[in-house]
């Protein structure tokens, strides 16, 4: 299940490389992408200390558990790497990154790193076996008993264990010409974004027109994933929708799509999808935000602040 999960929850471009090599290349190519997905070593703890830079990270080998435990210590200050701070043990396993009492739940979490593409898959290429996986991951059933994103990491580093905890963090900003609410981790990276954009805005039509439509920017909202028992990272303020004034007609989110085409949701052309420009996509993607739109499941108005998962997967 979690190797179904791995490879149809995001769009992974490898495919439609795989297809246009021998049977005997493609299977090979194929058993070293399952390990990978299965297997995630403890030196790719590397992509999380680039990612956060102002926590401090280390790593012992526990020979009773026969994994490794990594030591965190978040800052009290974001930033402030030499300063006070909170300190956190996990467990590396398979790079979920779990709490002690987790361990024999293991089967129950994702990797915190997984395939993210840079390019966007066209769903006209999907497998019918590929279709009925999708389905089946987006089934009611699988999405409040299946496995998902492990929370304590980021709990741990956004003080978001309970709502009061992490109120204390959130921060009331201007966004893309509106105000939000977000964490006080998402003020640099956003203010970049934002600088990049009306900067690119000034000499693009479509970045222009796109700014023009945007009816908000909605961030941090305490809640659970729709069908699952999940907080939203929309819950720790480090997710943003943006929302368009006018849709012209196109789908924006596989949920609201799945209930005028529920067979073939996955299926909607990329044409028919409301999307943001290209370039704004890739200016979110540089200052470390994942965006929804290139997950099976689309979500084409969201973001989501997640640089170890661009550095593992661009880098």
């Amino acid at each position: 299940m979690k190797k179904i999960i791995l490879l149809f929850l995001l769009f992974n471009f490898s495919l439609s490389f795989l297809s246009s090599q021998t049977e005997s290349d493609s299977q090979a190519a194929q058993e070293v992408e399952q390990y990978e997905q299965q297997y995630i070593g403890i030196s790719n703890l590397k992509y999380f200390e680039e990612a956060y830079p102002d926590v401090a990270f280390s790593k012992r080998y526990d020979g009773r558990s026969k994994d490794w435990i990594v030591k965190i210590k978040v800052p009290l200050v974001p930033g402030d790497k030499d300063g006070e701070g909170k300190i956190y043990e996990f467990y590396w396993t398979n790079g979920s990154l779990l709490p002690e009492s987790e361990l024999k739940n293991a089967n129950k979490y994702w990797s915190l790193l997984y395939s993210y593409p840079k390019i966007l898959q066209d769903p006209e290429n999907l497998t019918e076996n590929e279709k009925e996986q999708i389905k089946q991951f987006s089934s009611r059933q699988n999405r409040k008993d299946g496995a998902g994103t492990p929370m304590f990491f980021f709990d741990a580093l956004y003080d978001s264990q309970s709502r009061i905890k992490l109120e204390q963090h959130i921060v009331r900003i201007r966004f893309l010409g509106n105000l939000t609410n977000v964490h006080e981790r998402m003020k640099a990276p956003l203010k970049c974004i934002e600088e990049k954009v009306f900067a690119l805005a000034k000499t693009d039509p479509e970045v222009q027109a796109f700014l023009d439509n945007i009816k908000s920017n909605d961030a941090y909202y305490w809640r659970i994933i729709e069908g699952t028992n999940r907080k939203s990272f929309h819950s720790l303020g480090i997710a943003v929708d943006v929302l368009p004034k006018k849709q012209s007609g196109k789908q924006i989110f596989w949920s609201w799509a799945k209930d005028k085409y529920p067979d073939t949701w996955m299926l909607i052309p990329l044409k028919k999808r409301w999307m943001p420009p290209e370039k704004v996509i890739e200016i979110f993607e540089e200052e470390g935000f994942i965006w929804g739109g290139k997950w099976v499941i689309f979500d084409n108005m969201h973001f989501e602040f997640h640089p170890e998962l661009i550095k593992f997967n661009f880098n």
